[in-house]
């Protein structure tokens, strides 16, 4: 067999290897590149049935080769936000951003990269010329081919090098050579003296591209920011509701024993039977109460697994989150200055809005210079060769017998000038908006923190005075459930003072629970975390081999 038919063969076959390896990465996106959407879809709305819905009995549990979830899950704080930074959605969206905004600047540090070009042509001419005698063909086969590399220049100007050659054979018995070929080795500059000169305005739009890449980053932090304070928070939530729960359970034991102890004296014929309903009445209000918190519960741990968005811990598993961090509540007396001054130095919507005044202010020295007369210079260097042959006609440039030079000045003086003179003035009233915006993002985070740390007072107060009350009474009830059990009071005192009780635990927990969150608020207005270790975020990277 034929080499080259071999070597045809082989990369016929390479590239059928290929395009199978990659059908399964493109099998999903292909399926949106026609995607239709039924008129039906979109504009009618279908009923829901809910006999379809109805689960069915349960008669046997199957046990699969898949892996069950856990039961239950201790989870600690600092695993939170790691499940939280690894995982979360919302995170995986936005750390696309950096990237995105990266490969924004190297396209348009792309426009001063060096061009290759090459150019062919060829022409067959075959005219009628009149002579002495009668009309005779002209006929003439000329070719020509140029390549060379161009450089834009950062100072806005262009640097040419290209070699041309070119063949010319005709009927002319006059011509000395037929085929005769000609070479010019030329190089060129241009360069823009008054408008669109200097590497500052011919960078704009990369200046441009840089600012909004640090914006996008930003931005990033900020949403790095939420994303982990949301799910501290969801954390402490989850830990006050489950100890909520534990309270009303608690109160259920307590209304129990009570009934119990009600049912021994209706029995004994100390207390009339109506002491036994209302019992009865507390049992069935503290059994609503458990209900009503384990749905909290669910609730919470439905919210903080979609945050955590771990793959073994999907929201529709039964795991139970349990919170392993304790609260560790310590009264700070904040200074006030020193957080506003933290707060301005890191959060990222004033140095969002700094680099908005510093995109204004590039935009205000591009239109300044688009302001002046377009003034451009140019000198083109071109040495030449002829010959029989080609080789002759290079051996002729190699001599550089024959060397021309081309100087020339270019002027474009606009009459009135008018539209940028009102592009000029459009940025400059953009830079004083955006120096408006600025100090206003200023005092409102200074009113966001100083709002947060009248937050973190209130809820120590408020944490301080429900531990008081929490004590005071169960002091009371207790008080309250000896004086029952000596037949000076009636069921009815005691289960108002376990009421009571209920409600200044659940008071207790959440402000416990406010506290640390508003710990968390106040690090957010400041632009930071809470935390002893510090969160570096990562963009995310296409390799070359996912290309």
């Amino acid at each position: 067999m034929n080499k080259n038919i071999k070597t045809k063969i082989s990369f016929a076959l390479l590239a059928i290897l290929l395009s199978l390896a990659g059908c399964d990465e493109f099998a999903k996106e292909e399926t949106f590149r026609t995607i239709r959407v039924s008129p039906q879809r979109t504009q009618q709305i279908e009923t829901l049935e809910l006999e379809k819905f109805k689960a069915e009995p349960q008669t046997e549990i199957k046990i699969t080769e898949k892996k069950q979830p856990a039961e239950t899950l201790e989870l600690t704080l600092e695993q939170c936000r790691a499940y939280t930074l690894q995982n979360n959605l919302d995170l995986k969206v936005a750390l696309v951003n950096p990237t995105i905004a990266a490969e924004g600047v190297k396209q348009e540090e792309a426009k001063f990269e060096a061009l290759f070009f090459a150019e062919g042509r060829l022409q067959k001419i075959d005219q009628p010329q009149a002579s002495s005698d009668d009309l005779i063909a002209s006929t003439a086969d000329n070719s020509q081919t140029d390549f060379g590399v161009r450089m834009p220049l950062r100072t806005g100007g262009n640097v040419t090098f290209n070699l041309a050659d070119s063949r010319s054979k005709s009927n002319f018995a006059s011509s000395t050579f037929n085929p005769s070929y000609n070479t010019n080795l030329q190089f060129s500059i241009s360069q823009p003296l008054l408008r669109n000169a200097g590497k500052r305005v011919n960078t704009y739009t990369i200046r441009a591209a840089q600012y909004n890449a640090q914006q996008v980053n930003a931005q990033t932090k900020l949403n790095v920011i939420i994303a982990l304070s949301t799910a501290d928070e969801l954390y402490w939530r989850l830990y006050a509701s489950r100890k909520e729960l534990e309270v009303r359970k608690q109160q259920h034991d307590l209304a129990m024993a009570l009934l119990e102890q009600a049912r021994r004296f209706v029995a004994a014929g100390q207390n009339p039977k109506i002491d036994e309903i209302r019992a009865e009445a507390g049992v069935a209000r503290q059994l609503a109460a458990i209900i009503q918190s384990e749905n909290t519960v669910r609730d919470r741990e439905r919210q903080l697994k979609l945050v955590l968005n771990k793959p073994d811990l999907a929201i529709d598993t039964p795991t139970i989150l349990i919170t392993a961090t304790e609260p560790d509540p310590v009264y700070y007396r904040l200074d006030r200055k020193l957080f506003t001054i933290t707060a301005i130095a890191n959060r990222m919507e004033l140095l969002q809005a700094e680099l908005e005044i510093a995109k204004a202010i590039s935009d205000i020295d591009l239109r300044r210079n688009q302001m002046l007369p377009l003034l451009t210079a140019s000198y083109t260097y071109t040495i030449s060769g002829l010959g029989s042959s080609l080789d002759d006609s290079h051996k002729l440039i190699d001599d550089r017998d024959f060397e021309n030079h081309y100087m020339g000045l270019r002027l474009e003086v606009p009459l009135g000038n008018e539209a940028a003179k009102s592009k000029l003035r459009n940025a400059i009233y953009n830079r004083m908006q955006q120096l408006a915006t600025k100090e206003k993002q200023q005092l409102l985070v200074t009113k966001e923190v100083l709002a947060a740390i009248d937050l973190v007072e209130t809820n120590w107060q408020q944490l301080l005075s429900g531990r008081q009350s929490s004590l005071l009474e169960g002091q009371l009830y207790s008080a309250e459930l000896r004086q029952f059990q000596l037949g000076l009071n009636t069921s009815t005192d005691v289960l108002q003072a376990q009421t009571n009780l209920a409600d200044a635990q659940s008071a207790e927990i959440l402000a416990l629970a406010n506290y640390q969150i508003s710990l968390i608020e106040l690090a957010k207005a400041t632009g930071t975390l809470l935390g002893a270790a510090k969160v570096q975020w990562e963009s995310t990277v296409i390799k070359n081999h996912d290309m």
